[in-house]
């Protein structure tokens, strides 16, 4: 390559709670926090987002949503709409794509983006960051912070420092300068473990261990030692990903309390089927295998799973295998702490799927019909609009609702 590549990475703030903000204009200004329902602060879900407001209250994503309304009470606390979520991510990529087609998202929120031929087209990769950031405001209502660089590593490092509502650009050149004052941690595979082992080597800064011979690092951390090495001068040579296809959807319920009542977990595997069923029909693919997750009372998690016969977006399909993998699991004198359903073997619907055919084909599914028609319906009027009967009532007397944890697994 005759010149530096130019790398963005672009990153949502407070996405989630962006989106609340933007939907519920008299949230906005104040603390939100999205996520399971606090319960006057005996909740036991966690935080899956909150909004800037909230963070000098030390509230943070993966906090105990006990503790964030004991630290704020008066902070707005919402349930995760996962389906507005996506949506709108849908549409920030969209924009992202009008740019390059070397696009490799990392989550719902955020990805990485090789700019470099788009120069030709668009002008420096500079102007390309700032008419992202600013199509994203003035089309989506919602603020995207950016770090431009030479590789993946310093523009991640660059978009987490300039936030919120950042734009932070490294130029070829300036890897050592810009990277030399941080603190350790912002190497990636720096974890606890490693930061304390290097801090007891002595080391602070990155700019410490770049100026370290790299057989020093090698002697004392074997091959993650040259790794590090590498980072800290600012060498990244890992090329943008195009998009991948998702190997897993799925979704879990944490419950309020641990239950050992049947009916109650027969009615939370058939909210979670229809969930990920959704999440299905909306990327357009077809599940051949099932994953059940089971959490008890004593932490304990396991797991079974099943390939279909079929392939389905279907969440009646769906609920049918996880029922059944359900009663493999041996949980007698233990109560349920969460349960989980996954989508697993995904293949694009429309592909024949691999190995025999079937002597009959199957006709059109009328239950896909079914389906689809609710999404529409849910789509415009929102998930509340339409639902199952069975799914209205718990034992308690409340909606049937839980954590929501849609992801794409890796």
């Amino acid at each position: 390559m005759d010149s530096p590549r130019s790398i963005i990475h672009l990153d949502m703030d407070a996405f989630y709670a962006s989106v609340e903000q933007l939907d519920h204009p008299a949230f906005r200004g104040k603390p939100v926090v999205v996520g399971a329902d606090p319960k006057g602060g005996s909740g036991r879900g966690v935080v899956a987002a909150c909004s800037y407001e909230a963070r000098p209250f030390g509230i943070r994503s993966a906090l105990p949503i006990g503790r964030a309304f004991r630290a704020c009470p008066t902070a707005i606390f919402v349930r995760p709409r996962m389906t507005r979520y996506v949506e709108m991510s849908e549409r920030i990529f969209d924009i992202l794509r009008t740019y390059t087609d070397l696009m490799e998202p990392l989550s719902i929120d955020e990805a990485f983006l090789d700019v470099t031929a788009s120069r030709r087209l668009f002008g420096p990769a500079a102007e390309i960051g700032r008419m992202m950031k600013t199509r994203i405001r003035s089309e989506l209502g919602l603020v995207a912070s950016i770090g431009l660089a030479p590789n993946k590593f310093l523009a991640k490092v660059g978009s987490d420092l300039g936030k919120p509502d950042g734009f932070v650009v490294v130029a070829p050149g300036e890897e050592r300068a810009f990277l030399d004052p941080l603190p350790i941690s912002r190497l990636w595979g720096v974890g606890p473990k490693t930061e304390a082992r290097l801090r007891e080597l002595g080391y602070r800064t990155i700019g410490q261990i770049a100026r370290t011979a790299r057989e020093t690092l090698e002697e004392t951390l074997g091959q993650g030692g040259c790794d590090l090495w590498e980072l800290a001068n600012g060498r990244d040579d890992r090329p943008v990903e195009p998009e991948q296809e998702a190997k897993s959807i799925g979704a879990e319920h944490t419950f309020a309390e641990d239950t050992a009542d049947g009916t109650l977990m027969r009615r939370t595997l058939l909210e979670l089927a229809d969930r990920v069923g959704r999440r299905l029909r909306f990327d357009e693919v077809l599940a051949g295998g099932v994953t059940l997750k089971f959490r008890d009372d004593g932490f304990q998690t396991r797991t079974r799973a099943v390939i279909l016969d079929a392939p389905t977006d279907v969440g009646d399909d769906l609920f049918r295998a996880a029922w059944g993998l359900l009663g493999r699991v041996d949980w007698k004198g233990r109560r349920v702490r969460l349960l989980g359903v996954t989508a697993t073997r995904l293949q694009r619907a429309g592909h024949a799927p691999a190995g025999q055919l079937a002597l009959f084909p199957r006709g059109r599914d009328p239950r896909r019909d079914l389906a689809r028609t609710v999404d529409m319906i849910q789509q415009r009027f929102g998930s509340d609009a339409i639902t199952r009967a069975s799914l209205l009532v718990t034992s308690s007397g409340g909606k049937a609702r839980g954590r929501r944890n849609a992801r794409r697994g890796a």
